[in-house]
């Protein structure tokens, strides 16, 4: 909604985005839901011989789970309240951009991007914990996800809405077949961004920044006695 028809160009339209993009990362933060983006820092608790891998495993495979069907949901639900026929159908048309952009990058293109993407988004999340207030927490949350948003980084569960989004739009576009910059807004498509984005996010959030600080801050320091 933001991106459509902005004249503001490219940078200071994908940061305003990124802005409006930062509400989900707010609502699961001070809501209380779960992201698997986010619960990649769990891993912290696994080094410190708190949580056990086994425990990680099936929190990381339910939230991924849950997270995929409340985005195919709302992907169904925008569709079917024709939510992309508004501004004469422009909402629409930058939804199926942006599906068929992701969709057609290629694997390693789209690791690399999700790899950057969960660092910011988990040290977002890092950043809130030490928030006193809702205001401090939301404050601490935006600037990280609106700079990985504008830097164009690919997200696991966001892509589990944008691509499905697309998929639904393409079906009532007359001509989408004969589109050239469509051809890649396929299942397909959607399975090998979905595949390395997830594989990326793990790496990025429970790597370089969940071990990465618990080495830092956590973990046991030698008795120099």
């Amino acid at each position: 909604m933001i991106g459509t028809e902005s004249e503001l160009g490219y940078g200071v339209t994908r940061w305003l985005a990124g802005i409006g993009f930062s509400l989900g990362l707010i609502l699961v933060v001070v809501a209380g839901a779960e992201l698997f983006t986010g619960n990649n820092l769990i891993v912290m608790s696994v080094v410190s011989g708190k949580v056990p891998v086994s425990r990680l495993l099936r929190n990381w495979a339910i939230v991924y789970a849950g997270n995929f069907v409340g985005a195919l949901s709302v992907a169904v639900m925008v569709w079917l309240g024709d939510w992309g026929d508004q501004g004469e159908g422009a909402v629409g048309a930058t939804a199926l951009s942006i599906a068929a952009t992701k969709a057609s990058l290629p694997f390693w293109t789209v690791f690399w991007r999700a790899v950057l993407a969960n660092a910011l988004v988990c040290l977002a999340v890092w950043l809130a914990t030490g928030g006193r207030t809702i205001v401090d927490k939301i404050f601490a949350i935006i600037f990280p996800i609106s700079a990985f948003v504008a830097s164009g980084f690919e997200h696991s569960i966001a892509n589990m809405y944008f691509i499905p989004v697309g998929l639904l739009l393409e079906r009532d576009v007359s001509d989408a077949s004969a589109d050239p910059a469509l051809a890649g807004l396929d299942l397909a498509g959607f399975g090998t961004n979905l595949a390395a984005a997830t594989i990326g996010n793990v790496i990025g959030g429970a790597v370089l920044v969940g071990l990465v600080y618990w080495f830092v801050y956590l973990r046991p320091k030698r008795d120099s006695s």
